[in-house]
């Protein structure tokens, strides 16, 4: 459809809350949502999107949250990264895997080692691109991104600002999707501030281990029936 979205960033919030409405662990949660998130990219690549990009982890979450958990959540996503470098569809749909975030700076040797290996398989690819935001805080992003260009002092306009973000190879981002929101609908620590300034917002109350291929649809088709003025 000539209205979709080319680049949808998610917010995939509430594994926890799913975990304690439903009564169970809250490892089970993030369990539950990494199966979500394999649904997820098997509707994105039926719908034929060529950018798919994932907050999974934040910046805060690993520097603030309990240990136990934060080490749970890496053997989770050292699985998801391993599922990812054998996946059929990765290699026939010729998706680029990309992580951003401070994740070589923080994450233990074993799991950054499989990352890369993931980075590696897809480096040849461009039909689609699969991009994590791991250890990421968008103001931490901006940030970088300042330090940089004063160092090269080079002059300041939106060519340089992007040519410097750690998102340089990716287009602005069309739809941003939050789960989880209960009526508290919200952006967190600057998320993809420069990429997301024209973005469409779609939030629902559904918690992300919830969330389903068939409301990722429902958001693009919502996506597809607005009309983007992009200040205009």
């Amino acid at each position: 459809m000539k209205n979709f979205p080319q680049h949808i960033a998610l917010i995939p919030d509430g594994n926890r809350r799913w975990a304690k409405k439903n009564g169970v662990a809250v490892m089970l949660g993030h369990e539950k949502g990494s199966d979500a998130f394999e649904k997820i990219l098997e509707k994105v690549l039926e719908l034929k999107i060529p950018y798919l990009t994932f907050w999974g982890l934040s910046l805060d979450n690993v520097l603030k949250r309990q240990k136990k958990e934060i080490d749970y959540i890496y053997g989770i996503i050292e699985r998801q990264f391993l599922k990812l470098i054998a996946d059929e569809r990765i290699h026939k749909n010729k998706v680029k895997v990309e992580v951003l975030g401070r994740w070589r700076e923080l994450f233990p040797e074993k799991l950054k080692q499989v990352i890369q290996k993931s980075i590696d398989s897809t480096k040849g690819y461009d039909k689609n691109h699969l991009t994590f935001l791991l250890a990421y805080n968008g103001t931490d992003e901006m940030i970088e991104c300042v330090k940089t260009i004063q160092k090269q002092s080079k002059k300041v306009d939106e060519k340089t600002i992007k040519e410097n973000l750690w998102t340089r190879d990716l287009p602005g981002v069309d739809l941003i999707i939050r789960t989880g929101t209960e009526g508290d609908p919200h952006l967190s620590a600057g998320f993809m501030m420069w990429d997301a300034a024209y973005a469409q917002l779609y939030f629902t109350k559904t918690y992300f281990p919830a969330f389903t291929p068939k409301e990722l649809e429902k958001s693009v088709m919502d996506y597809a029936e607005r009309q983007r003025r992009k200040g205009a």
